[in-house]
């Protein structure tokens, strides 16, 4: 589950799963979904692998982040599904998507970076819970 909440001139994205990986998977929709109207509008066509390596949860999923960014601004991907995978030397992952086509994907924020400010990752006794703020 992920929700986004206004944050003066930014954007923020909290979300929450029952393991880290969920955690990470969720992450990656709330962050497309910042970007396009309906995460029902790409299709899960292509898939582009990801590996990043870090130990620290909140820097990992910063760099998560930073990297979906970076597949949208440089190679015009838009994703819709996550599959990821944590172990002791980082994150490696697949996300399913295609490339942006403005005749059926409705862009509604350009995300200028991902930001450190307030970014947490918290285990909880229910699973995990994740905060971060994008600058718009």
């Amino acid at each position: 589950m992920y929700e986004v909440f206004a944050h003066t001139a930014d954007a923020g994205i909290r979300f929450s799963a029952s393991d880290l990986k969920s955690l990470f998977e969720e992450g990656g929709r709330g962050l497309f979904s910042l970007i396009v109207a309906d995460l029902n509008e790409i299709r899960p066509c292509a898939e582009f692998e990801f590996s990043l390596p870090g130990t620290q949860a909140d820097y990992l999923l910063f760099d998560w982040l930073n990297e979906l960014l970076f597949a949208f601004e440089h190679r015009h991907l838009l994703f819709c599904e996550f599959s990821v995978t944590i172990d002791p030397d980082g994150l490696r992952a697949t996300a399913r998507g295609e490339p942006v086509d403005l005749a059926r994907h409705h862009l509604v924020h350009e995300i200028k970076a991902i930001t450190y400010h307030g970014l947490s990752v918290v285990e909880t006794p229910t699973g995990w819970t994740a905060e971060v703020i994008v600058d718009i």
